[in-house]
């Protein structure tokens, strides 16, 4: 029991120095959030954002339809650009399903943004890597990375704090177990609890004398 106590401490302590920075940037007139990888920093950023890990991340987001699932019908016609505003998105839906705010496109829907002239477009590289194409999209923006890195920090805080309950628990019950196993060696050696504490308060030159 003890080397799972130690383990756990060993997974809070690294859970929360991985995700110690990074979140999400309010927008305004918006719900949601908009991500920048910028933000995020450490061990779990270089491996998200690394080519080689990326290709398998994209490749499930992909795959999972995260963003053709976002779409909603309102009265049986598609959200408007106002209710769309108004959700709170995910972090991936935010990073990888719709471009950055600051690329200022116009909404068609939640999928389709039209660009504007690129003499107003801000220096965001993800602006040039949005594409209307549905397999395109913004997956390979770095704002779809910040928002897996989001995605991920939230997770594994709650994790983590799962974890602490159970290391708490854990704990009492090591402590309870602990006592119990050294009050049963005292039984096993004839020493009474309380004769003990007793022979143990006593000063040392009573004792002395009593044996004389």
């Amino acid at each position: 029991m003890f080397l799972i106590i130690v383990v756990l401490i060993g997974f809070v302590i690294f859970a929360y120095v991985v995700t110690d920075k990074g979140s999400g940037r309010p927008v305004p007139n918006r719900a949601y959030l908009d991500y920048y990888l910028p933000d995020y920093s450490g061990w779990l950023k270089d491996r998200v954002a690394s080519d080689e890990y990326w290709r398998k991340i994209s490749s499930c987001i992909r795959d999972s339809d995260v963003c053709r699932k976002s779409g909603r019908v309102v009265g049986g016609f598609p959200e408007s650009v106002d209710e769309y505003y108004r959700r709170r998105l995910s972090p991936i839906e935010s990073g990888c399903c719709k471009p950055p705010t600051e690329c200022g496109f116009t909404y068609v829907n939640e999928t389709t943004w039209n660009p504007i002239d690129s003499a107003f477009v801000v220096n965001n590289r993800d602006c040039i890597r949005w594409g209307n194409d549905q397999e395109q999209l913004c997956y390979n923006c770095n704002s779809c990375k910040a928002g897996v890195l989001a995605g991920l920090r939230k997770s594994w805080r709650k994790v983590s704090v799962i974890n602490i309950v159970v290391l708490i628990i854990l704990v009492i019950a090591y402590v309870v177990a602990c006592a119990a196993f050294r009050n049963n060696r005292r039984m096993d050696n004839d020493e009474p609890y309380e004769q003990t504490r007793m022979e143990k308060a006593r000063p040392s030159w009573i004792r002395l004398k009593r044996g004389i």
